[in-house]
């Protein structure tokens, strides 16, 4: 990508300079200013590698899900449960995952599915008619146990917040198709994750990267019609009035990035009036297509899931780059029986009624999905309660991950865990391999995908890595 040096404010001479040397590449920069964003920052962009893919689904299920109560089941424990052992601290441990422990087997049935009859929580009986799309990956780990780092380093690749978001990246590598709308959309559920907004940040990128949050409750965006008292014409010629007033100020301040995306900002919410109202409608929907997605369910938690499920298939079909949805509530250290279960009745139908109809509409070819926690959660807990009271702690060493569409593999298992489910042992790699091969299948290349910010080259994966070829179909 194109380097961009951010220098002290220059002297007038040293502006025109880089300017065209001229006054008549300025008057033909500020003829093109309002096209800037459209024709440049924004514009949709070839990658570095040809892939199916051209947008992605994340789906974040924050709290930490289980894997070995959800897609990596582990029968030993059967055997070992309730038998009690000494833990020792190593670096992916918390204090409170050490001492005194105590194996604890999964309170759930598991069944086979799929050609190839992968092992899946009965839960899951919606999604288990979507197995054979999936690719799961057992050989994930995290560096943190804690939720904010944790969420940081999923997201952002640094587990202490302040750099761009995923979503950003990706955006600011491909540009998004459709310039009425976000190229980077948010849906998060009622509460925020733990670090907030910084999980969708821009970090140290244009201001026009940043992820844009929809509420999860109620219309998902506000004020999307002006007042009745101010017509289309009256609305784009305050907007006129207000963009040449900041553009004022910024050929005095041409190095103000934030002053040029604020600008850009109003024109989007401009030109999202006029589509935004469409894209969000969900009663447009047939309603083969809302029962779907579970909005005529009992379970307000899944009716919740399966609107923002459905809105994102909404949003990328228009042509957004990247679209995260949020389902929180994963964090079980006791009565996993419970909670898990909850949150897998919440997230069963929603999940997989996206993968059917993203499927049967062509659009999983072209568009990536991923299912992912910050961290994992341990085989064992060190409280000995009764029975099925017993949870399961932060664990950063496995996890659960699975992904599916454009040129991900299908009905896999990558990589592998140990009998009880602690230690991820075949097929091993860090986050950042992982944030590199999801560049990857979307066309992108981590190690050119950069920005020099702070005195370096900056990239998602930080340092570098290397691409988990075994994800790549």
């Amino acid at each position: 990508m194109q380097r961009k040096v951010h220098t002290a404010q220059p002297s007038r001479r040293e502006f025109l300079y880089h300017s065209g040397m001229g006054l008549g590449a300025l008057a033909l920069t500020a003829m093109l200013h309002g096209e800037k964003a459209r024709a440049g920052v924004l514009a949709p962009k070839q990658g570095h590698y040809r892939a199916k893919a051209k947008n992605c689904i994340f789906l974040l299920m924050e709290g930490g899900p289980s894997h070995i109560d959800t897609f990596d089941p582990k029968h030993k424990l059967i055997d070992l449960h309730m038998t009690e052992f000494v833990k020792e601290r190593t670096k992916f441990e918390a204090s409170m995952n050490t001492g005194r422990r105590y194996f604890v087997r999964s309170p759930f049935a598991f069944q086979r599915a799929g050609k190839l009859g992968i092992e899946i929580n009965k839960k899951f009986r919606h999604f288990a008619d979507c197995v054979d799309d999936v690719c799961f990956y057992r050989g994930l780990q995290a560096t943190s146990v804690n939720h904010p780092t944790a969420l940081y380093h999923l997201n952002t690749g640094n587990r202490f917040g302040g750099d761009p978001a995923m979503g950003s990246w990706v955006t600011y590598g491909l540009g998004t198709e459709n310039q009425n709308l976000p190229g980077f959309v948010v849906l998060p559920d009622l509460a925020y994750p733990q670090g907030g907004a910084g999980n969708w940040s821009n970090g140290f990128l244009p201001a026009y990267f940043q992820g844009t949050p929809l509420r999860s409750q109620g219309a998902p965006v506000l004020d999307m019609n002006p007042p009745e008292y101010v017509d289309r014409e009256q609305q784009r010629a305050n907007l006129d009035f207000l963009g040449e007033l900041n553009r004022r100020h910024m050929e005095r301040r041409p190095a103000h990035d934030e002053l040029a995306a604020r600008i850009e900002s109003y024109e989007l919410a401009f030109r999202m009036q006029a589509e935004m109202p469409e894209a969000i409608d969900l009663d447009a929907e047939p309603e083969a297509t809302r029962e779907l997605y579970g909005l005529n369910s009992e379970n307000a938690d899944v009716v919740s899931l399966g609107r923002r499920c459905l809105l994102a298939r909404r949003l990328v079909e228009r042509g957004v780059r990247f679209v995260q949805v949020m389902a929180s509530g994963w964090d079980s250290h006791d009565y996993i029986e419970k909670a898990h279960g909850s949150r897998m009745d919440a997230v069963d139908q929603p999940i997989a009624a996206l993968l059917k109809d993203l499927k049967r509409s062509g659009l999983l070819e072209e568009t990536l999905v991923v299912w992912a926690g910050e961290f994992g959660r341990s085989p064992d807990n060190g409280i000995r309660g009764v029975d099925k009271a017993w949870g399961r702690d932060h664990n950063a060493p496995a996890m659960a991950f699975w992904m599916a569409g454009g040129d991900a593999p299908r009905g896999k298992i990558v990589g592998a865990t140990d009998e009880t489910g602690r230690t991820a042992v075949e097929t091993v790699h860090p986050i950042k391999n992982l944030h590199i091969t999801l560049l990857r299948l979307l066309g992108l290349d981590d190690a050119k995908l950069t920005y020099f910010a702070q005195g370096r080259d900056k990239q998602l994966s930080q340092t570098g890595g290397e691409l988990i070829r075994e994800l790549v179909a």
